[in-house]
Protein backbone atom coordinates (compact mmCIF):
# COMPACT_ATOMS: atom_id res chain seq x y z
CA UNK A 1 0.00 0.00 0.00
CA UNK A 2 1.24 3.73 -1.06
CA UNK A 3 1.96 6.29 1.73
CA UNK A 4 0.21 8.93 -0.51
CA UNK A 5 -1.71 8.37 -3.59
CA UNK A 6 -2.69 11.05 -5.53
CA UNK A 7 -0.67 11.76 -8.76
CA UNK A 8 -1.83 14.80 -9.99
CA UNK A 9 -0.78 18.31 -10.40
CA UNK A 10 0.71 19.99 -7.27
CA UNK A 11 2.16 23.15 -9.21
CA UNK A 12 -0.72 25.20 -8.60
CA UNK A 13 -1.86 23.85 -5.32
CA UNK A 14 -4.19 26.12 -3.08
CA UNK A 15 -2.82 26.29 0.02
CA UNK A 16 -4.57 27.60 3.54
CA UNK A 17 -4.01 27.21 6.96
CA UNK A 18 -6.70 26.36 9.10
CA UNK A 19 -7.56 25.30 12.58
CA UNK A 20 -9.41 22.14 12.45
CA UNK A 21 -10.52 20.49 9.37
CA UNK A 22 -13.57 18.33 9.03
CA UNK A 23 -14.21 15.40 6.61
CA UNK A 24 -17.78 14.62 6.15
CA UNK A 25 -20.52 16.68 6.50
CA UNK A 26 -23.52 14.41 8.04
CA UNK A 27 -24.75 14.29 11.24
CA UNK A 28 -21.09 13.16 13.17
CA UNK A 29 -18.81 15.89 11.04
CA UNK A 30 -21.30 19.10 11.60
CA UNK A 31 -22.03 18.64 15.22
CA UNK A 32 -18.41 18.13 15.55
CA UNK A 33 -17.83 21.70 14.08
CA UNK A 34 -20.62 23.02 16.28
CA UNK A 35 -19.23 21.70 19.42
CA UNK A 36 -15.58 23.46 18.27
CA UNK A 37 -15.36 27.06 20.70
CA UNK A 38 -16.34 30.08 18.48
CA UNK A 39 -12.65 30.81 18.11
CA UNK A 40 -11.02 27.78 16.12
CA UNK A 41 -11.87 28.78 12.46
CA UNK A 42 -12.98 25.19 11.01
CA UNK A 43 -13.21 24.04 7.46
CA UNK A 44 -15.80 21.08 6.56
CA UNK A 45 -15.61 19.34 3.22
CA UNK A 46 -17.76 16.97 1.57
CA UNK A 47 -17.47 15.10 -1.22
CA UNK A 48 -20.59 15.18 -2.72
CA UNK A 49 -22.68 18.41 -1.28
CA UNK A 50 -23.58 18.77 1.95
CA UNK A 51 -27.35 17.14 1.35
CA UNK A 52 -25.46 13.78 0.39
CA UNK A 53 -24.49 11.63 3.46
CA UNK A 54 -25.63 8.53 4.93
CA UNK A 55 -26.85 10.53 8.07
CA UNK A 56 -30.11 12.42 6.33
CA UNK A 57 -31.15 8.61 5.01
CA UNK A 58 -31.65 7.61 8.26
CA UNK A 59 -35.53 6.92 9.18
CA UNK A 60 -35.76 5.54 12.09
CA UNK A 61 -34.10 7.62 15.13
CA UNK A 62 -31.65 8.62 17.81
CA UNK A 63 -31.90 6.05 20.79
CA UNK A 64 -31.81 7.41 24.25
CA UNK A 65 -33.46 7.32 27.45
CA UNK A 66 -35.55 10.44 28.24
CA UNK A 67 -34.74 12.26 32.08
CA UNK A 68 -36.24 12.05 34.29
CA UNK A 69 -37.91 8.64 33.30
CA UNK A 70 -39.49 5.94 35.81
CA UNK A 71 -39.94 3.65 33.02
CA UNK A 72 -36.20 3.11 31.55
CA UNK A 73 -32.82 4.15 32.55
CA UNK A 74 -29.18 3.91 31.07
CA UNK A 75 -28.61 0.78 32.82
CA UNK A 76 -31.15 -0.89 30.42
CA UNK A 77 -30.02 0.66 27.37
CA UNK A 78 -26.66 -0.31 28.38
CA UNK A 79 -27.71 -4.09 28.53
CA UNK A 80 -29.53 -4.13 25.37
CA UNK A 81 -26.73 -2.46 23.47
CA UNK A 82 -24.40 -5.15 24.80
CA UNK A 83 -26.52 -7.87 23.71
CA UNK A 84 -26.64 -6.65 20.39
CA UNK A 85 -22.89 -6.53 20.13
CA UNK A 86 -22.38 -10.03 21.02
CA UNK A 87 -20.12 -9.81 23.89
CA UNK A 88 -17.66 -7.43 21.31
CA UNK A 89 -18.93 -4.31 22.79
CA UNK A 90 -15.92 -1.81 24.61
CA UNK A 91 -18.14 -1.60 27.97
CA UNK A 92 -16.58 1.79 28.65
CA UNK A 93 -17.49 3.07 25.53
CA UNK A 94 -21.10 1.95 25.64
CA UNK A 95 -21.61 3.84 29.32
CA UNK A 96 -20.31 6.79 27.80
CA UNK A 97 -23.18 6.37 25.06
CA UNK A 98 -25.55 5.76 27.28
CA UNK A 99 -25.06 8.01 29.98
CA UNK A 100 -24.56 11.49 27.36
CA UNK A 101 -27.12 10.76 24.98
CA UNK A 102 -29.77 12.61 26.99
CA UNK A 103 -27.50 15.63 27.29
CA UNK A 104 -26.70 16.13 23.36
CA UNK A 105 -30.35 15.62 23.14
CA UNK A 106 -30.91 18.30 24.82
CA UNK A 107 -28.53 20.40 22.66
CA UNK A 108 -30.17 19.34 19.56
CA UNK A 109 -33.85 20.62 20.85
CA UNK A 110 -32.04 24.05 21.75
CA UNK A 111 -30.68 23.92 18.09
CA UNK A 112 -34.45 23.39 16.87
CA UNK A 113 -33.96 20.05 16.06
CA UNK A 114 -37.56 19.39 15.32
CA UNK A 115 -38.62 15.80 17.17
CA UNK A 116 -41.72 14.47 16.95
CA UNK A 117 -43.65 15.32 19.75
CA UNK A 118 -47.58 14.70 21.25
CA UNK A 119 -49.29 17.93 23.13
CA UNK A 120 -45.46 18.85 24.05
CA UNK A 121 -44.12 15.37 24.80
CA UNK A 122 -41.68 13.47 22.89
CA UNK A 123 -42.92 10.58 20.70
CA UNK A 124 -40.74 7.40 21.22
CA UNK A 125 -40.80 4.09 19.58
CA UNK A 126 -38.84 1.01 19.56
CA UNK A 127 -36.92 -1.07 17.52
CA UNK A 128 -34.98 -4.25 17.14
CA UNK A 129 -33.04 -5.48 19.82
CA UNK A 130 -34.47 -2.88 22.40
CA UNK A 131 -36.45 -3.78 25.97
CA UNK A 132 -38.12 -0.49 25.79
CA UNK A 133 -39.46 2.77 23.36
CA UNK A 134 -36.49 4.48 23.61
CA UNK A 135 -36.08 6.09 20.06
CA UNK A 136 -36.99 9.72 19.33
CA UNK A 137 -37.50 10.24 15.91
CA UNK A 138 -38.15 13.11 13.60
CA UNK A 139 -41.03 13.61 10.33
CA UNK A 140 -42.27 10.12 11.48
CA UNK A 141 -39.40 8.72 9.27
CA UNK A 142 -37.17 11.18 8.16
CA UNK A 143 -35.45 11.63 11.19
CA UNK A 144 -31.82 11.80 10.08
CA UNK A 145 -32.92 14.26 7.15
CA UNK A 146 -34.29 16.76 9.88
CA UNK A 147 -31.33 16.12 12.04
CA UNK A 148 -29.03 17.15 9.19
CA UNK A 149 -30.85 19.79 7.57
CA UNK A 150 -30.81 21.86 11.14
CA UNK A 151 -26.84 21.05 11.68
CA UNK A 152 -26.51 22.40 8.24
CA UNK A 153 -28.39 25.25 8.70
CA UNK A 154 -26.79 26.47 12.35
CA UNK A 155 -23.59 25.51 11.24
CA UNK A 156 -24.01 28.06 8.17
CA UNK A 157 -24.81 30.63 11.00
CA UNK A 158 -21.45 30.74 12.41
CA UNK A 159 -18.64 32.61 11.52
CA UNK A 160 -15.86 30.01 12.57
CA UNK A 161 -17.31 27.31 9.98
CA UNK A 162 -16.51 27.05 6.47
CA UNK A 163 -17.99 23.98 4.58
CA UNK A 164 -16.67 23.53 1.34
CA UNK A 165 -18.45 21.17 -1.09
CA UNK A 166 -17.28 18.78 -3.39
CA UNK A 167 -14.14 18.58 -2.32
CA UNK A 168 -12.64 14.82 -2.47
CA UNK A 169 -10.17 13.85 0.49
CA UNK A 170 -6.72 12.42 -1.26
CA UNK A 171 -4.48 12.25 1.21
CA UNK A 172 -3.72 13.17 5.10
CA UNK A 173 -0.35 14.72 5.25
CA UNK A 174 1.75 13.77 8.18
CA UNK A 175 5.24 15.01 9.91
CA UNK A 176 6.99 13.85 12.74
CA UNK A 177 4.66 15.61 15.03
CA UNK A 178 1.59 13.81 13.76
CA UNK A 179 -1.00 15.55 11.64
CA UNK A 180 -0.19 18.23 9.61
CA UNK A 181 -2.91 18.91 7.11
CA UNK A 182 -5.26 17.04 4.06
CA UNK A 183 -4.56 17.20 0.73
CA UNK A 184 -7.73 17.44 -1.50
CA UNK A 185 -9.34 18.12 -5.24
CA UNK A 186 -12.04 20.23 -6.20
CA UNK A 187 -14.54 19.13 -9.05
CA UNK A 188 -12.11 21.05 -11.32
CA UNK A 189 -9.42 18.87 -10.60
CA UNK A 190 -7.45 21.73 -8.75
CA UNK A 191 -5.88 20.66 -5.94
CA UNK A 192 -6.11 22.28 -1.82
CA UNK A 193 -3.74 21.75 0.86
CA UNK A 194 -5.29 22.46 3.95
CA UNK A 195 -2.02 23.08 6.72
CA UNK A 196 -3.78 21.80 10.46
CA UNK A 197 -2.95 19.90 13.31
CA UNK A 198 -6.31 18.84 14.07
CA UNK A 199 -8.34 16.94 11.47
CA UNK A 200 -11.56 14.96 12.10
CA UNK A 201 -12.44 12.28 9.67
CA UNK A 202 -16.22 11.72 9.61
CA UNK A 203 -16.66 10.67 6.32
CA UNK A 204 -19.51 8.19 6.65
CA UNK A 205 -19.12 4.27 5.78
CA UNK A 206 -18.11 1.87 3.16
CA UNK A 207 -21.94 0.65 1.25
CA UNK A 208 -20.63 1.47 -2.09
CA UNK A 209 -17.56 -0.94 -1.54
CA UNK A 210 -20.35 -3.88 -2.17
CA UNK A 211 -23.20 -3.95 -4.99
CA UNK A 212 -26.26 -2.98 -3.18
CA UNK A 213 -26.61 -0.39 -0.15
CA UNK A 214 -28.98 1.95 1.32
CA UNK A 215 -25.68 4.16 1.36
CA UNK A 216 -25.46 7.64 -0.07
CA UNK A 217 -23.73 6.79 -3.58
CA UNK A 218 -20.43 8.38 -1.68
CA UNK A 219 -19.76 5.95 1.33
CA UNK A 220 -16.89 4.21 -0.44
CA UNK A 221 -14.72 4.05 2.70
CA UNK A 222 -12.55 7.35 1.33
CA UNK A 223 -11.81 8.58 4.98
CA UNK A 224 -10.91 5.13 6.49
CA UNK A 225 -8.39 4.37 3.53
CA UNK A 226 -6.62 7.78 3.51
CA UNK A 227 -6.35 7.49 7.88
CA UNK A 228 -5.14 4.04 6.97
CA UNK A 229 -2.63 5.21 4.56
CA UNK A 230 -1.65 7.50 7.39
CA UNK A 231 -1.00 4.70 9.65
CA UNK A 232 -4.09 4.73 11.58
CA UNK A 233 -5.34 1.99 13.12
CA UNK A 234 -8.23 0.45 11.48
CA UNK A 235 -10.47 -2.57 13.69
CA UNK A 236 -13.75 -4.79 13.68
CA UNK A 237 -13.24 -4.38 9.97
CA UNK A 238 -15.24 -7.51 9.30
CA UNK A 239 -18.31 -6.33 10.74
CA UNK A 240 -20.45 -5.44 7.97
CA UNK A 241 -24.07 -4.87 8.79
CA UNK A 242 -26.68 -5.70 6.24
CA UNK A 243 -29.93 -4.29 6.95
CA UNK A 244 -33.34 -6.83 6.93
CA UNK A 245 -35.23 -5.17 5.00
CA UNK A 246 -34.72 -2.72 1.74
CA UNK A 247 -37.35 -1.93 -0.63
CA UNK A 248 -36.51 -4.01 -3.48
CA UNK A 249 -36.50 -1.26 -6.55
CA UNK A 250 -33.32 1.15 -6.24
CA UNK A 251 -32.85 4.67 -7.68
CA UNK A 252 -31.33 5.79 -10.88
CA UNK A 253 -27.60 6.12 -8.97
CA UNK A 254 -28.37 2.37 -7.51
CA UNK A 255 -29.33 2.90 -3.95
CA UNK A 256 -32.01 0.86 -1.77
CA UNK A 257 -34.61 2.61 -0.15
CA UNK A 258 -34.82 1.71 3.67
CA UNK A 259 -37.80 0.56 5.14
CA UNK A 260 -37.05 0.86 8.55
CA UNK A 261 -36.92 -1.31 11.37
CA UNK A 262 -39.53 1.01 13.00
CA UNK A 263 -42.05 -0.60 11.10
CA UNK A 264 -41.55 -3.57 12.74
CA UNK A 265 -41.43 -2.06 15.68
CA UNK A 266 -45.02 -0.80 15.22
CA UNK A 267 -46.08 -4.63 14.85
CA UNK A 268 -45.10 -5.36 11.10
CA UNK A 269 -44.52 -8.78 10.19
CA UNK A 270 -42.21 -10.94 7.49
CA UNK A 271 -43.71 -12.92 5.62
CA UNK A 272 -42.65 -15.39 2.90
CA UNK A 273 -44.57 -15.76 -0.77
CA UNK A 274 -47.07 -17.90 0.52
CA UNK A 275 -47.86 -14.89 3.43
CA UNK A 276 -46.32 -17.15 6.38
CA UNK A 277 -44.55 -15.56 9.00
CA UNK A 278 -41.55 -17.12 9.77
CA UNK A 279 -39.26 -14.68 12.13
CA UNK A 280 -41.50 -16.98 15.32
CA UNK A 281 -39.34 -19.53 16.41
CA UNK A 282 -35.97 -17.96 15.15
CA UNK A 283 -35.42 -15.69 18.11
CA UNK A 284 -37.55 -15.39 21.35
CA UNK A 285 -37.88 -11.37 19.73
CA UNK A 286 -38.95 -12.93 16.10
CA UNK A 287 -39.57 -10.16 14.04
CA UNK A 288 -37.59 -7.61 16.41
CA UNK A 289 -34.88 -9.81 16.90
CA UNK A 290 -30.98 -8.55 16.20
CA UNK A 291 -30.19 -7.50 12.38
CA UNK A 292 -28.08 -9.96 11.61
CA UNK A 293 -30.40 -13.01 12.91
CA UNK A 294 -33.01 -11.23 10.80
CA UNK A 295 -30.98 -10.95 7.71
CA UNK A 296 -29.75 -14.75 7.54
CA UNK A 297 -33.11 -15.72 8.55
CA UNK A 298 -35.23 -14.10 5.33
CA UNK A 299 -31.40 -15.12 3.32
CA UNK A 300 -32.45 -18.75 4.56
CA UNK A 301 -35.99 -18.35 3.80
CA UNK A 302 -35.09 -17.01 0.02
CA UNK A 303 -33.13 -20.45 -0.42
CA UNK A 304 -35.88 -22.27 0.99
CA UNK A 305 -38.92 -20.90 -1.19
CA UNK A 306 -36.15 -20.32 -4.51
CA UNK A 307 -37.62 -16.75 -4.00
CA UNK A 308 -35.83 -13.53 -4.58
CA UNK A 309 -37.27 -11.66 -1.93
CA UNK A 310 -39.72 -11.68 1.35
CA UNK A 311 -42.65 -9.40 2.37
CA UNK A 312 -43.23 -7.04 4.78
CA UNK A 313 -46.77 -6.59 6.25
CA UNK A 314 -47.77 -3.84 8.01
CA UNK A 315 -51.73 -4.00 6.91
CA UNK A 316 -52.94 -4.54 10.40
CA UNK A 317 -52.13 -0.64 10.74
CA UNK A 318 -55.01 2.10 9.14
CA UNK A 319 -53.79 4.10 6.42
CA UNK A 320 -54.27 7.31 8.22
CA UNK A 321 -51.91 6.43 10.87
CA UNK A 322 -49.11 5.11 8.62
CA UNK A 323 -49.01 8.35 6.12
CA UNK A 324 -48.81 10.33 9.26
CA UNK A 325 -45.79 7.54 11.17
CA UNK A 326 -43.84 6.94 8.07
CA UNK A 327 -44.82 9.20 6.11
CA UNK A 328 -41.59 8.80 3.71
CA UNK A 329 -41.69 5.25 3.69
CA UNK A 330 -45.77 5.63 2.29
CA UNK A 331 -44.79 7.73 -0.43
CA UNK A 332 -42.02 5.63 -1.62
CA UNK A 333 -44.17 3.01 -1.77
CA UNK A 334 -47.23 4.35 -3.30
CA UNK A 335 -44.57 5.49 -6.09
CA UNK A 336 -44.17 1.91 -6.81
CA UNK A 337 -47.85 1.17 -6.90
CA UNK A 338 -47.13 -0.25 -3.22
CA UNK A 339 -50.07 0.76 -0.93
CA UNK A 340 -48.65 -0.06 1.91
CA UNK A 341 -52.01 -0.01 4.37
CA UNK A 342 -53.20 -2.98 1.87
CA UNK A 343 -50.41 -4.53 0.34
CA UNK A 344 -47.28 -6.49 1.70
CA UNK A 345 -44.09 -4.82 0.63
CA UNK A 346 -41.32 -6.67 -1.02
CA UNK A 347 -38.09 -6.26 1.00
CA UNK A 348 -34.79 -8.23 0.59
CA UNK A 349 -31.55 -7.50 2.86
CA UNK A 350 -29.06 -5.18 1.42
CA UNK A 351 -25.57 -3.57 2.86
CA UNK A 352 -26.21 -1.14 5.39
CA UNK A 353 -24.12 -0.06 7.86
CA UNK A 354 -20.14 -0.13 8.88
CA UNK A 355 -19.56 -1.04 12.71
CA UNK A 356 -15.92 -0.98 12.19
CA UNK A 357 -13.00 1.76 10.51
CA UNK A 358 -10.94 3.89 12.55
CA UNK A 359 -9.89 3.13 15.83
CA UNK A 360 -10.56 5.94 18.71
CA UNK A 361 -10.66 6.57 21.97
CA UNK A 362 -13.42 7.67 24.10
CA UNK A 363 -12.56 11.38 22.74
CA UNK A 364 -12.20 10.28 19.14
CA UNK A 365 -8.78 10.37 19.06
CA UNK A 366 -6.62 7.91 17.23
CA UNK A 367 -3.34 6.75 17.74
CA UNK A 368 -1.78 10.01 15.40
CA UNK A 369 -1.41 12.57 17.31
CA UNK A 370 -3.86 15.08 15.69
CA UNK A 371 -6.07 12.67 14.00
CA UNK A 372 -9.27 12.38 15.20
CA UNK A 373 -12.49 9.99 13.60
CA UNK A 374 -16.21 10.03 15.14
CA UNK A 375 -19.56 8.75 13.44
CA UNK A 376 -19.70 5.47 11.17
CA UNK A 377 -15.95 6.49 10.04
CA UNK A 378 -14.83 5.49 13.68
CA UNK A 379 -14.65 2.22 15.36
CA UNK A 380 -15.57 3.44 19.08
CA UNK A 381 -16.32 0.39 20.29
CA UNK A 382 -20.02 0.66 21.35
CA UNK A 383 -21.36 -1.56 18.22
CA UNK A 384 -19.37 -4.71 18.98
CA UNK A 385 -20.31 -7.28 16.49
CA UNK A 386 -23.91 -6.04 15.54
CA UNK A 387 -24.84 -2.41 15.52
CA UNK A 388 -28.17 -1.88 18.01
CA UNK A 389 -30.89 0.10 16.27
CA UNK A 390 -30.69 3.60 16.52
CA UNK A 391 -27.72 3.85 18.47
CA UNK A 392 -25.59 5.15 15.12
CA UNK A 393 -26.73 8.55 15.19
CA UNK A 394 -26.67 8.85 18.72
CA UNK A 395 -23.13 7.72 18.26
CA UNK A 396 -22.25 10.46 15.60
CA UNK A 397 -23.63 13.28 18.40
CA UNK A 398 -21.81 11.92 21.89
CA UNK A 399 -18.32 11.16 20.28
CA UNK A 400 -18.56 14.05 17.30
CA UNK A 401 -18.96 16.50 20.51
CA UNK A 402 -16.00 14.54 22.79
CA UNK A 403 -13.67 15.06 19.63
CA UNK A 404 -14.73 18.57 19.44
CA UNK A 405 -13.98 19.14 23.36
CA UNK A 406 -10.73 17.48 23.31
CA UNK A 407 -9.29 19.59 20.81
CA UNK A 408 -11.08 22.71 22.33
CA UNK A 409 -8.31 21.93 25.19
CA UNK A 410 -5.68 21.35 22.48
CA UNK A 411 -3.00 23.54 21.36
CA UNK A 412 -4.26 24.96 17.69
CA UNK A 413 -0.44 25.43 15.41
CA UNK A 414 -0.77 25.57 11.95
CA UNK A 415 2.32 23.64 10.50
CA UNK A 416 4.08 25.15 7.74
CA UNK A 417 4.26 21.82 5.23
CA UNK A 418 5.21 21.23 1.47
CA UNK A 419 4.12 18.17 0.47
CA UNK A 420 5.43 16.64 -3.11
CA UNK A 421 4.13 13.38 -4.83
CA UNK A 422 7.57 11.80 -6.23
CA UNK A 423 6.17 8.38 -8.90
CA UNK A 424 6.77 6.78 -11.46
CA UNK A 425 3.43 5.34 -12.47
CA UNK A 426 2.15 5.26 -16.03
CA UNK A 427 -0.03 8.29 -17.30
CA UNK A 428 -2.57 6.19 -18.91
CA UNK A 429 -6.40 5.75 -19.58
CA UNK A 430 -8.06 3.66 -17.43
CA UNK A 431 -12.00 2.17 -16.59
CA UNK A 432 -12.01 2.78 -13.27
CA UNK A 433 -15.60 2.33 -13.12
CA UNK A 434 -15.21 -1.40 -14.57
CA UNK A 435 -12.80 -1.62 -11.71
CA UNK A 436 -15.15 -0.49 -9.14
CA UNK A 437 -18.11 -2.37 -10.22
CA UNK A 438 -16.20 -6.05 -10.45
CA UNK A 439 -14.94 -4.74 -6.64
CA UNK A 440 -18.33 -4.56 -5.73
CA UNK A 441 -19.66 -7.61 -7.20
CA UNK A 442 -16.81 -9.67 -5.47
CA UNK A 443 -17.54 -8.62 -2.56
CA UNK A 444 -21.29 -8.94 -2.65
CA UNK A 445 -20.86 -12.47 -3.68
CA UNK A 446 -17.97 -13.43 -1.42
CA UNK A 447 -17.99 -11.08 1.49
CA UNK A 448 -21.82 -10.68 2.46
CA UNK A 449 -24.05 -12.11 4.95
CA UNK A 450 -23.00 -15.84 4.40
CA UNK A 451 -19.32 -16.03 4.26
CA UNK A 452 -16.84 -19.04 4.16
CA UNK A 453 -13.08 -19.25 3.65
CA UNK A 454 -12.76 -20.18 0.37
CA UNK A 455 -15.21 -17.56 -0.65
CA UNK A 456 -13.08 -14.96 1.38
CA UNK A 457 -9.78 -16.10 0.22
CA UNK A 458 -10.45 -16.03 -3.49
CA UNK A 459 -12.39 -12.05 -3.07
CA UNK A 460 -8.47 -11.38 -1.33
CA UNK A 461 -6.49 -12.58 -4.41
CA UNK A 462 -8.67 -11.16 -7.11
CA UNK A 463 -8.98 -7.48 -5.64
CA UNK A 464 -5.29 -7.78 -4.41
CA UNK A 465 -4.63 -7.96 -7.89
CA UNK A 466 -6.80 -5.23 -9.08
CA UNK A 467 -5.24 -2.87 -6.29
CA UNK A 468 -1.67 -3.30 -7.69
CA UNK A 469 -3.15 -2.92 -11.60
CA UNK A 470 -4.79 0.58 -9.89
CA UNK A 471 -1.54 2.16 -8.44
CA UNK A 472 0.56 1.46 -10.96
CA UNK A 473 -0.94 4.03 -12.91
CA UNK A 474 -1.61 7.70 -11.92
CA UNK A 475 -4.18 8.80 -9.82
CA UNK A 476 -5.47 12.18 -10.75
CA UNK A 477 -8.75 12.27 -10.64
CA UNK A 478 -11.56 11.44 -7.77
CA UNK A 479 -12.58 8.45 -9.77
CA UNK A 480 -9.65 6.83 -9.62
CA UNK A 481 -8.42 7.92 -5.92
CA UNK A 482 -12.15 6.42 -5.10
CA UNK A 483 -11.64 3.38 -6.89
CA UNK A 484 -8.48 2.85 -5.29
CA UNK A 485 -10.07 3.59 -1.80
CA UNK A 486 -12.74 0.81 -2.37
CA UNK A 487 -9.96 -1.29 -3.53
CA UNK A 488 -8.07 -0.96 -0.10
CA UNK A 489 -11.17 -0.94 2.41
CA UNK A 490 -12.45 -4.25 0.52
CA UNK A 491 -9.53 -5.83 0.98
CA UNK A 492 -9.34 -4.38 5.10
CA UNK A 493 -12.68 -6.29 4.93
CA UNK A 494 -11.49 -9.45 3.71
CA UNK A 495 -8.10 -9.80 5.84
CA UNK A 496 -10.58 -9.43 9.24
CA UNK A 497 -12.92 -11.62 8.06
CA UNK A 498 -10.33 -13.97 6.91
CA UNK A 499 -8.87 -13.77 10.13
CA UNK A 500 -11.71 -14.29 12.42
CA UNK A 501 -12.63 -17.90 12.03
CA UNK A 502 -15.45 -17.92 14.23
CA UNK A 503 -19.05 -16.48 13.73
CA UNK A 504 -20.48 -13.78 15.66
CA UNK A 505 -23.13 -10.62 15.06
CA UNK A 506 -22.82 -9.78 11.66
CA UNK A 507 -19.86 -11.79 10.44
CA UNK A 508 -21.43 -15.45 9.73
CA UNK A 509 -19.13 -18.13 8.62
CA UNK A 510 -20.94 -21.21 7.17
CA UNK A 511 -17.28 -23.01 7.84
CA UNK A 512 -17.22 -22.13 11.61
CA UNK A 513 -18.13 -25.77 12.95
CA UNK A 514 -17.91 -24.92 16.47
CA UNK A 515 -21.19 -23.30 17.26
CA UNK A 516 -24.19 -25.28 18.01
CA UNK A 517 -27.00 -23.10 17.36
CA UNK A 518 -26.19 -21.48 13.88
CA UNK A 519 -29.35 -19.12 13.51
CA UNK A 520 -27.84 -17.03 16.79
CA UNK A 521 -24.40 -17.19 16.02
Amino acid sequence: MKRYIFGGNLDDVIKKNIDVVVIGSGAAGLYAALNLDSHINCVVLNKAGAQNSNSMYAQGGIATVIQPNKNDDPEQHHADTLVAGAGLCDEDAVRVLVEEAWSNIEQLINMGVPFDTNNGDLLLTREGGHGKNRILHSGGDATGFHLTQRLYEVAKQRANIKIIDDMFLADIITDENGVAGVLAIDDKNKSHLFSSTHVIIASGGVGHVFENSTNAICATGDGIAAASRAGAELKDMEFVQFHPTALIYPNEDGRFFLISEALRGEGAILRNDLGEAFMQGVHPLADLAPRDIVARAIVTEMERRNITHVYLDITSLPQSFLEKRFPTIYRECMQHGIDISKDFIPVMPVQHYFMGGINTDLDGKTNITGLYACGEAARTGVHGANRLASNSLLECLVFGRRSAKYINGSDLNSPNINFETTSNEKDAEVDYKAYSDEIREIMTQKCGIIRNGNDLLQAQSKIGEMLKHIESNKLKTAEGLETYNQAQVALEILKASITRKKSVGAHYRSDDKTTGDKKNA
